[in-house]
């Protein structure tokens, strides 16, 4: 069965990993999904995947997000402090409550969860309900770059850190596309591979720029390139689960 049909045939769910400023990718990837009227029953992810995916929820159409980004300078998100943390994350909440049509999780049009690392426990932690910006900084905040975010009196960071697919709050066996980000960092060889689980299809879209708060251009590049990848990948079938473009 191609990717496409499988989508179509019954609700599923959309899952997007974490993996630094690849919310480029993931825009261009749901952006796809939509304009083929692929429109996902909820959504779930870690970091870059639940800005995309707190937005989607939030009613925000991907190609209104897109253009957010397209338009994203350094300058809109970048304000160094002293803490635990290079910034302290005030301008990216702005940016964010901004941009999000709604205020809080439990108000989206489609019900999303977003992993986020609790640093006292030392695990991950699904967030349902609640403030929606907040809790999508927290799930960006990653370690050295952000400080951490507080959350009913709770300091949390980046979800990606234990939870990088995103997938902790679904139960394996749900219908689910995921979309993989491969992680390039040495020390985490096992994120490169993507997880299996039963009802569960991987889209994997190959060679796209590594963008950051420097490389905004190659994030911008990214987006357009797994638009296209991902209309391609819908016409595909799928193998053992994954679909690679």
């Amino acid at each position: 069965m191609i990717l496409g049909d499988w989508l179509a045939a019954q609700p599923f769910g959309l899952a997007m990993s974490s993996g630094f400023f690849s919310f480029y990718a993931h825009t261009g990837m749901l952006a796809a999904l939509v304009e083929r009227g692929l429109a996902p029953a909820h959504v779930a992810g870690s970091s870059a995947g639940a800005l995309v995916g707190g937005a989607y929820a939030a009613g925000l159409a991907p190609d209104h997000l897109a253009d957010v980004l397209l338009r994203l300078e350094r300058a809109d998100f970048w304000d160094p402090a002293l803490g635990l943390g290079l910034l302290r994350g005030q301008r990216f909440d702005r940016l964010l409550r901004e941009m999000l049509p709604v205020e809080r999780i439990e108000q989206g049009r489609v019900p999303l969860q977003i992993s986020v690392f609790d640093i006292v426990r030392r695990r991950t932690a699904v967030l349902r309900r609640g403030d929606l910006a907040v809790a999508i900084r927290a799930s960006c905040a990653v370690p050295g770059l952000f400080h951490p975010v507080w959350i009913d009196r709770k300091p949390y960071w980046d979800g990606g850190i234990l939870d990088r697919p995103g997938i902790a709050g679904i139960p394996d066996g749900e219908r689910l596309l995921f979309h993989h980000i491969a992680s390039r960092s040495p020390w985490r060889a096992a994120d490169q591979v993507p997880p299996r689980r039963r009802e569960m299809t991987t889209l994997v879209i190959a060679d796209l720029p590594r963008s950051g708060p420097t490389k905004l251009d190659a994030g911008r590049r990214a987006l357009a390139m797994a638009r296209e990848a991902t209309r391609r990948a819908l016409d595909r079938p799928i193998a053992a689960g994954v679909v690679t473009v």
